[in-house]
């Protein structure tokens, strides 16, 4: 199955029921053709950060389900799948089998060695200053081999992720491999998990190194072009690296979307808005929220440094029950430029905001992704954030299918499950037509989407003051409520 132009479903295998067959019926059962596509977080057997330190690939981990299942779900759906470009367990085979032979290890030139990727005489304090990093130390994990020698490699994430060195040729056709073996599973869009950081070169930060960045990226997508597939680099950082992505023909993600809606309904001011949809590209998928924190680097330059301060401080004040203190190193915070929260308390449980900023989603350029919490408009999970002391996990509540049976007869869910409908069905957010955006006076947007034969207009006409909107397509009413 190819790419539809329809929304995406963000989900892990035991979030929407408690493994892929019941995934599969609760989707077909209470979402209907709301969803067209759902992106599946890691289902590979995996040591840590909930499947993003995967042991191996061509594995499902049992506890999920087999391949069958995964196929199944790809009849109904295209399919998108994580593979971490830059890192692998260090439970994996390939670590085990370097960390037994060493230098006779077939395996050897698959991990970047920290010792050797220096210069004599380095790093420098400088040079580890230097490095775009996750931590407030060097990036590398010391490995010890069973012939009693010690050296080290890069270690970018969590422990259990080990960096990876793309300039091998062990590497890639590991790369290869692995593409090959997804795509012929079902995977339509392959994510590239972690995409900046891959390439490593001295006196540089490490992070989106170019011109090199660009030759591993293109390899990539001819790998997964070959097998059947696409790509989607994921990146946070400053939106004009993925306008770069964008002026390349890649799909891309809109990270910037999500603080840019929530400072537009705190403020009820439209022209950040305004100024940010008509820049944005279409071949891409957008966010309000996803399996991390809200995303606040995404933003820089977008808004102000004082409007990033507004809407952050916002979000502690008008939230529902959101605490500074779940986004520190006290719950396990990796970031410090994302903040922990489902979109929904975000916006202090407030369902006319939230269904208005779905609708802002569903107007934007680019085919929405919603993660699953986001769906059920999931309040923040207290009690699984504090049993398990991890800042992420108060946006990953694991719904029973009882509980969802439960959660569709809300009146905001089932306002959202018919605007993704909608949005689905209507010829006019056709990706190759167009978008017109204004802000008429201080509070108003105004959103127009065109198909590409100019036969069908969409319409959101949205007050962020009010929150009264209207939406039309070929002049009559459209109600979700």
């Amino acid at each position: 199955m190819s790419i539809k132009n329809q929304t995406m479903l963000i989900t892990y295998s035991d979030s929407l029921g408690k493994n892929l067959k019941e995934l599969k019926t609760n989707l077909e059962r209470y979402f209907g053709a709301a969803i067209g596509g759902v992106h599946l977080l890691p289902f590979f057997p995996s040591t840590g950060d909930r499947g993003f330190a995967p042991i191996a690939y061509d594995e499902v981990d049992p506890a999920f389900g087999d391949w069958t299942d995964v196929k199944r779900l790809g009849e109904k759906y295209y399919l998108m799948f994580d593979f971490m470009i830059n890192h692998i367990s260090r439970q994996s085979k390939y670590y085990k089998d370097y960390q037994e032979k060493h230098e006779a290890s077939a395996y050897k030139d698959l991990f970047l060695n920290w010792d050797k990727f220096w210069p004599d005489k380095r790093p420098t304090q400088a040079d580890v200053d230097l490095i775009y990093k996750r931590k407030d130390r060097a990036p590398k994990q010391e490995i010890q081999f069973a012939d009693g020698s010690v050296e080290h490699l890069w270690n970018t994430f969590g422990e259990e992720q080990i960096d990876l060195d793309v300039t091998k040729q062990v590497t890639m056709d590991f790369i290869k491999e692995t593409i090959a073996h997804l795509a012929a599973n079902g995977c339509d869009l392959i994510r590239l998990d972690a995409f900046a950081y891959a390439v490593k070169k001295v006196d540089t930060n490490d992070f989106f190194v170019e011109p090199e960045i660009w030759d591993l990226l293109s390899k990539v997508q001819e790998m997964a072009q070959s097998a059947g597939a696409d790509i989607l680099p994921e990146i946070h950082e400053h939106y004009s690296i993925q306008f770069k992505l964008a002026d390349h023909d890649y799909f891309v993600y809109d990270f910037a979307l999500p603080m840019v809606t929530l400072y537009s309904l705190y403020s009820g001011k439209a022209q950040r808005l305004a100024d940010w949809l008509k820049k944005s590209p279409m071949k891409q998928f957008t966010t309000l929220d996803t399996h991390d924190g809200i995303g606040v680097v995404d933003v820089k330059d977008i808004l102000t440094d004082e409007e990033i301060t507004y809407t952050s401080d916002q979000l502690y004040k008008v939230g529902a029950n959101v605490n500074r203190k779940y986004s520190t190193a006290e719950y396990n915070n990796l970031d410090i430029y994302q903040i922990n929260s489902t979109y929904y308390s975000a916006l202090g449980d407030d369902d006319r905001k939230y269904f208005i900023a779905r609708l802002i989603q569903t107007f934007a350029p680019g085919i929405p992704q919603v993660y699953y919490v986001g769906f059920l408009a999931g309040r923040n999970d207290l009690d699984l954030l504090e049993k398990t002391k991890e800042g992420r996990n108060i946006n990953r509540h694991y719904y029973t299918s009882e509980e969802i049976a439960q959660e569709v007869e809300r009146p905001v869910v089932k306002a959202l499950l018919k605007l993704f409908t909608y949005r689905n069905q209507s010829a006019a957010f056709d990706l190759d037509g167009s978008i017109a955006v204004s802000n008429p006076d201080e509070n108003t947007l105004i959103i127009t989407r065109r198909n590409a034969a100019e036969t069908v207009e969409a319409r959101a006409e949205i007050n962020l003051k009010t929150l009264v909107y209207r939406v039309t397509e070929n002049g009559q009413t459209i109600y979700f409520d």
